[in-house]
């Protein structure tokens, strides 16, 4: 039965198991692999290894989806469409998942400032295949607009990179230009093409725009019209800071105009005016 490719049933079962250990590692609490894994080889007659590299298939489906994975389960690619239709069918069974409210860090306001990163270029790209396969899943999911309609994690990633602003500019001795600090899209609601303004240390301006996804740091984003049109004319002050694996521990990049030399921009909609 090993040699032959794997039912729906199958197909089921493991995403099913899977999301139950990545919740509970997600709530931090303790689980068994092994167990999970020899329980599954009796329900759905497959051996281990089979059962383990499945589970790294599901890792990479996730990835792709620009969900967090079980640690441990190295992405796999070169996996079956069948896969993500079982993964699909799962997020259509359990919609709660898609908007959970997204993990907070027990008093990050005063933890740490984020530490921003390097940006993808083209030499940490992943091999193509993988690359497009990811990416075609991304796209069946609308990954970016998951993202773009999760109020919750769009608010909680610009709260994070708020204080983190304010932090970073009292630990340099600007208690003066923290102060100052304001997150636009809160007090002024989310028309001025950015979320926060904040400062440099020497008083100049940042204008950050936030992007935030519980994914790896390639999930793909939306940003509107009016955002690259403040990030062309204000370039000198603009900045987008991507917060990626947001739900276990936040990691940031920040780019600066012109964004088309960082990230390739794709039309998605278009206005429809009345002749």
């Amino acid at each position: 039965m090993n040699s032959i490719d794997w039912t729906n049933q199958q197909n089921d079962a493991i995403v099913a198991d899977y999301f139950e250990m990545i919740q509970s590692e997600l709530s931090k609490t303790k689980y068994n692999k092994a167990a999970h894994n020899r329980i599954l080889q009796q329900k759905i007659g497959r051996s281990k290894g089979s059962i383990e590299f499945k589970h790294q298939n599901v890792s990479a489906v996730l990835k792709g989806l620009g969900e967090v994975w079980i640690n441990g389960y190295k992405p796999a690619f070169n996996y079956q469409a069948s896969l993500v239709e079982a993964v699909d069918r799962w997020m259509h069974l359990h919609p709660e998942w898609m908007i959970r409210a997204p993990a907070t860090e027990a008093g990050f306001n005063e933890a740490s400032s984020l530490f921003l990163e390097p940006p993808p270029t083209l030499r940490n790209a992943p091999p193509p295949s993988e690359l497009e396969q990811t990416l075609a899943v991304a796209r069946k999911f609308d990954a970016a607009g998951r993202d773009e309609r999760n109020r919750a994690l769009g608010s909680a990633g610009e709260a994070r990179v708020f204080e983190s602003e304010r932090l970073h500019l009292r630990q340099q001795g600007r208690a003066d230009l923290a102060g100052q600090v304001e997150w636009t899209s809160k007090t002024q609601g989310d028309g001025a093409g950015f979320d926060i303004s904040s400062f440099e240390t020497n008083g100049k301006r940042r204008l950050i725009e936030v992007k935030t996804t519980n994914g790896w740091e390639r999930t793909p984003f939306y940003i509107s019209r009016n955002e690259l049109a403040v990030a062309d004319q204000q370039r000198d002050e603009w900045k987008l800071v991507r917060v990626w694996n947001f739900s276990r521990s936040p990691r940031t990049f920040e780019i600066s105009p012109p964004l088309d030399q960082h990230v390739s921009l794709t039309a998605t909609s278009f206005q429809a005016n009345f002749h």
